[in-house]
């Protein structure tokens, strides 16, 4: 199983959460077999992105966490 994630969540700014697009309880979760795994994709999804007109920002929230044994 793997053990170090990173939960995905709205902002509470985000226009996204408005209950006719995804809610305001909306969150993902990637999982890595790794922490170094774990950081390197945390550092790429915080990094501004490429395809996003200058001046747009996500409105996500990273947050790192952990499965227990």
């Amino acid at each position: 199983m793997k053990r170090y994630g990173i939960r995905i969540t709205l902002a509470e700014e985000s226009t996204m959460r408005a209950p006719h697009l995804l809610g305001p309880d909306w969150e993902y979760f990637r999982w890595f077999d790794t922490e170094a795994a774990r950081e390197r994709a945390l550092a790429d999804m915080a990094r501004e992105l490429r395809n996003y007109r200058r001046g747009d920002r996500l409105d996500q929230v990273l947050e790192r966490v952990e499965r227990e044994d």
